[in-house]
């Protein structure tokens, strides 16, 4: 289709409107109608503030609330019919507005410009989805803090490489994901203090002549002040930016959790097993449970991190004000948004659900002479001796142990004397696992009484 058909709202100059391929690439309808609830709470904020400044009449303000209410009720009722032609959701519903009130409608754009208008309608969006994300984020942390609370004394390996490093217990490593998504939580309410001023007011770029109270409409809309420059107020995505930013580092956190449970979850290390209802069987094997959802986890966050990269190459070379550019801004934080909500909501079903072997942690704590730097530690402490020289001592008591095919733990007393004679029979008191975290009290370190401390500053937090 070549021809061209009459769009109003271009007027003037513009007096036919665009063809089809120009309506299909400037529509955004098809995703900013998500907008609408956002987009009718402003109008609504802005009629009552012309009207009380005496730029439009009362009568005219009750009017439009009137007909913005209504086609508020007619969108959540699935009634309104969107047009493309109209482009947005701005036009969609000042369209339907002039329908259902006639000339009273023109009157609400006064003072303001879809720059501004859009800046609101998405900032107030992205301030409601970061509301859900710490609310979201909490439960994932309320779920780690009752998971630790119960294992706070089951020892399993802690790794560095992925390679048996020291004993630590599960309830530890559970505090590290809530020490990682309470840094999350922090940037989401670090990102809402930020975004806590209202463009509205800002125009096209430059204000407006009206005599406008824009204090009023921030307060009225929940914001702490109004924006205190046009020109950024409506070239600004900084706000959509670091929620996707914020995001990304969350799903990466996600993803490196996901993974885990994946290791943990196989035969080979048989430390947790997944409930039925976040795990899926094979096609042609029966004795497969696959941790899908921990897996697809682990895959949206690419997803997430590529909605960053998009917006900021969006972002990275306009002048100021505002270019049609960051019409491009809005499909990546929606996605981005639902991804991010339904990844943390997921990981929480998870871990409640999380069934923990703890026979396998044990077995698994012990290997690989987990406890060689207690041994090394008790040397110095103990003997005296030098980290240095401790450090060789242990490390010849670990050959020992390798050639015998036996723990630390399982040396002779005499055997370890030939190594140092400084070593007594008390130095088995460090080298079981529970000994091992028991005695890691410093700040911060992963014995068990550390572990209640940690949980308990937490649920204070929370």
């Amino acid at each position: 289709m070549t021809g061209k058909s009459s769009n109003q709202m271009w007027g003037g100059r513009f007096a036919s409107g665009p063809d089809a391929i120009m309506e299909e690439i400037n529509a955004s309808i098809d995703f900013d109608r998500k907008l609408f609830a956002q987009d009718i709470r402003g109008s609504l904020a802005h009629a009552d503030m012309l009207a009380d400044n005496g730029i439009i009449s009362a009568e005219d303000r009750d009017k439009i609330a009137q007909g913005l209410n209504t086609i508020l009720s007619e969108i959540e009722a699935g009634t309104f019919e969107f047009s493309r032609r109209l482009e947005d959701i701005h036009m969609n519903i000042e369209a339907r507005l002039s329908d259902l009130i006639g000339p009273a409608a023109g009157r609400l754009h006064t003072a303001r410009s879809r720059n501004d208008q859009v800046a609101l309608d998405f900032r107030l969006w992205v301030r409601e989805e970061l509301e859900k994300t710490e609310n979201a984020l909490s439960k994932l942390i309320g779920a780690f803090l009752d998971r630790a609370e119960e294992h706070a004394d089951t020892v399993m390996p802690g790794f560095t490489h992925l390679q048996t490093a020291q004993p630590v217990t599960f309830g530890h490593h559970c505090m590290a994901y809530v020490e990682m998504f309470g840094r999350d939580r922090s940037r989401v309410r670090d990102a809402l203090a930020r975004l806590d001023e209202c463009p509205l007011g800002a125009a096209a770029l430059a204000g407006t002549g009206f005599a406008i109270d824009r204090h009023q409409t921030a307060k009225a809309l929940g914001f702490s002040a109004p924006t205190r420059n046009s020109i950024d107020t409506v070239s600004d995505r900084d706000f959509a930016l670091e929620f996707l930013g914020l995001a990304a580092i969350c799903g990466t956190h996600l993803s490196r959790l996901a993974e885990e449970i994946v290791i943990w979850s196989t035969p080979q290390f048989g430390f947790v097993r997944l409930s039925d209802s976040f795990s899926t069987g094979s096609s042609i094997m029966p004795q497969k449970k696959n941790p899908d959802a921990a897996e697809l986890v682990r895959a949206k966050t690419g997803r997430i991190n590529g909605a960053l990269i998009a917006l900021l190459t969006v972002m990275k070379g306009l002048p100021l004000a505002y270019s049609k550019d960051m019409q491009e801004d809005k499909e990546q934080v929606f996605d981005a948004a639902e991804t991010l909500e339904l990844a943390i909501a997921a990981m929480t079903g998870m871990i409640g659900d999380l069934h923990i072997l703890q026979d396998g942690m044990k077995a698994a704590a012990g290997s690989g002479y987990s406890t060689a730097t207690d041994l090394a530690d008790w040397l110095v402490r103990e003997a005296g001796l030098p980290f240095r020289e401790a450090h060789h001592v242990t490390g010849r008591a670990v050959a020992m142990a390798e050639d015998k095919g036996c723990d630390l733990s399982d040396l002779p007393l005499a055997d370890l004397q030939a190594i140092n004679g400084a070593i007594t029979k008390d130095v088995f008191s460090v080298l079981s696992v529970e000994a091992s975290v028991a005695s890691r009290t410093s700040f911060g370190g992963t014995a068990p009484k550390n572990v209640r401390e940690q949980i308990a500053w937490w649920r204070k937090q929370l």
